[in-house]
């Protein structure tokens, strides 16, 4: 008899048998279920659900399926009568059906998931929920947000629902900063790999949110990044999750923020539901995270032994074999580097620096020929690992190096062939507009918005005119009102693509003026 099969695993789960008499009663309610559904409503892992079925006599209908109706009083005592928990902020849900509804088209037309970065998207409803828990546990006119990575676009959320809050997003991914930036709602966005650190501009938050790799190491990396972000009386809220089946999965990743000495205020069980990641119930907890006195010191530390291996699939995945890179020494036949940044062979004699810090601050000499390794995995930071110096000539060594911007063909003359890129450095351009953009890709690391201030009060100068700072910054703010408080190295590529044409545009208004 099927009901022997479901005692049996009733009996085995024990006080946590609540997950499968949840879906038991879900079943027998006569609505018909897919797997997928079935599992993301009930917050259990695809293998205990199939576990239950095979215990079941269903009746099914394409790939639904339930208990037949004639046989739901078999069941009717092992049902769990109650309710889940209730959703914290469910009241607030009917009263925002508008922005569900802007936020599911928004989610639908989003780009597509990337595996070798862990994405997993977030249903319409959690990051709605996201936005709305925000508001009833924090006042957010005025309030800083940072998203540390937003594949989900809680971004856009919290933009719809608190507009008067102030959101920055940092992602790794392109395609997402973009797609932010195209729905207008007044999102910053900026580019980071936060293997490689933290935009300068990024800090000083009052909130963080982040939905990282679940490995250890991705999610006790992005908690760290989210921790130097915030103030000292910040909160982090972190989105996590785990089967029921694998808790040493989920002490080991709740090891890492202990070690980052961080004070739990409240965890919502099973607060976040997802397309996929049915291994984990389609479903995820909700952290909310404070820092302590002793938070900075433990981020410092936890830094200080970063790998790039944080992620589940790919090239840095945390179980991948890939070395660095193959016989790097033979890329550099006939070049002579004065600087080597990244991992080269320890027999390699000549000075070196860490990607990290390469990005991170302008190198304290002026290396004529720079040697830059790049792993698989972090081919995204190329074309800020070239605006990093001014060295005349940089060579990059790595496998599927990817194609790079055109405005980078305003500094370098590029060439690649074998897993070698060769970037050699541009006299200066003539023409105003051009001189303009070129000072802003020499100073990767400085304020952008600045660079070009004082690039083109340089140009009116040389025109016989005054222009003064405040004139240049009204220039610039109608022409790229995206460009203040961000550095090259920090904004995405289309924002970087779009410069030429802004440029232009102010030097062409700044000649109509004087």
């Amino acid at each position: 008899m099927e009901r022997d099969g479901v005692e049996r695993l009733l009996s085995e789960a024990g006080a946590d048998s609540r997950r499968l008499r949840h879906a038991l009663t879900l079943l027998c309610d006569a609505r018909w279920w897919t797997l997928a559904d079935l599992v993301r409503e009930t917050a259990t892992s695809r293998r205990t659900i199939e576990a239950l079925l095979r215990e079941l006599r269903l009746e099914r209908r394409d790939d639904t399926f339930r208990v037949p109706l004639t046989h739901v009083p078999d069941y009717q005592d092992l049902i769990a009568l109650a309710p889940p928990p209730e959703d914290p902020v469910a009241h607030l849900l009917p009263h925002y059906t508008h922005e569900l509804d802007r936020l599911k088209d928004l989610v639908a037309r989003a780009p597509r998931a990337r595996h070798v970065l862990d994405h997993v998207s977030a249903t319409p409803e959690t990051v709605l929920r996201r936005a709305l828990l925000l508001g009833a546990r924090f006042w957010l006119p005025g309030t800083r947000l940072l998203c540390v990575g937003d594949h989900d676009l809680t971004s856009l959320a919290v933009k719809l629902v608190h507009p008067e809050t102030d959101v920055t997003v940092v992602d790794i991914d392109e395609r997402i900063l973009a797609y932010i930036d195209d729905q207008r709602l007044g999102v910053r966005t900026r580019w980071a790999d936060l293997r490689l650190g933290l935009p300068a501009s990024a800090r000083d938050h009052d909130l963080a949110l982040t939905d990282p790799p679940y490995t250890p190491e991705g999610t006790g990396l992005f908690v760290a990044r989210a921790a130097e972000a915030v103030k000292d009386d910040g909160r982090i809220l972190l989105a996590y999750g785990a089967s029921e089946r694998t808790p040493m999965l989920a002490f080991k990743v709740q090891q890492a923020l202990a070690d980052l000495n961080l004070a739990y205020e409240a965890i919502y069980p099973d607060f976040n539901r997802y397309f996929g990641a049915e291994a984990i119930g389609s479903a995820a907890d909700l952290y909310i995270l404070r820092p302590t006195t002793k938070t900075r010191p433990a981020v410092t530390s936890r830094l200080s032994r970063q790998t790039t291996a944080i992620y589940t699939q790919g090239p840095q995945a945390v179980e991948s074999s890939q070395s660095a890179l193959s016989a790097p020494v033979e890329a550099l036949q006939g070049f002579d580097p004065e600087l080597l940044v990244g991992d080269w062979p320890k027999e390699l004699t000549t000075p070196r620096a860490r990607l990290s810090t390469w990005l991170s601050k302008p190198y304290a000499a002026a290396p004529d020929r720079v040697a830059v390794a790049l792993p698989p995995g972090l081919e995204a930071a190329l074309p800020r690992l070239l605006l990093a110096t001014r060295a005349s000539h940089v060579r990059v060594v790595g496998s599927g190096l990817p194609s790079l911007p055109d405005v980078l063909s305003t500094v370098y003359k590029l060439s690649a062939a074998g897993g070698v890129l060769d970037a050699v450095r541009l006299p200066q351009p003539d023409g105003e507009a051009a001189s303009v953009l070129r000072r802003i890709l020499d100073n990767g690391h400085a304020k952008l918005a600045n660079t070009w201030r004082e690039a083109l009060i340089a140009v009116a100068r040389a025109q016989g005119a005054t222009l003064t700072k405040n004139e240049a910054r009204t220039l610039i703010g109608e022409a790229a009102p995206w460009a203040e408080g961000l550095t090259p190295l920090e904004a995405p590529l289309h924002r970087l693509s779009s410069l030429p044409e802004a440029v232009t545009e102010t030097v062409t208004a700044l000649t109509r003026t004087t």
